[in-house]
């Protein structure tokens, strides 16, 4: 059986969901912003009066759930943490802010791109 490269898939993933959150108006400010030990945010993007903070989330199958389950209140923390980070580094303060998912659904065996979800407001 081949072995999955999920960091590649990952990164893939995360470009196909910068690019159909520029189709849905979105503009990319950052991908993948790192601080330090506290974590890192998929992607960083404006849209409308929003600074959105997106969490990249992908499945092959909904047996365990739905992607975006898979964001629990443990990584929604760390995702806060690292967006103050980002909005004190790059002086965002009156901005408003925005915890975006987008669930990427893929074949199971292809790993194809099936289904794209984009849920605003997610926590």
């Amino acid at each position: 059986m081949e072995k999955i490269n999920k960091r590649l898939i990952g990164s893939t993933n995360e470009k196909i969901a910068a690019s159909y959150l520029e189709t849905c108006g979105y503009i990319i400010l950052d991908i993948n912003f790192r601080a330090g030990k506290h974590g890192e945010i998929d992607i960083i993007a404006r849209e409308k009066d929003y600074i959105c903070f997106v969490e990249v989330k992908s499945r092959r199958s909904l047996l365990f759930g739905t992607p975006a389950e898979a964001v629990n209140k443990r990584k929604q923390d760390r995702i806060r943490k690292v967006a103050y980070i980002y909005i004190n580094q790059h002086r965002l303060h009156d901005n408003n802010l925005r915890f975006d998912i987008v669930e990427i659904i893929m074949e199971n065996k292809s790993l194809a791109v099936r289904e794209i979800n984009l849920i605003k407001n997610a926590f």
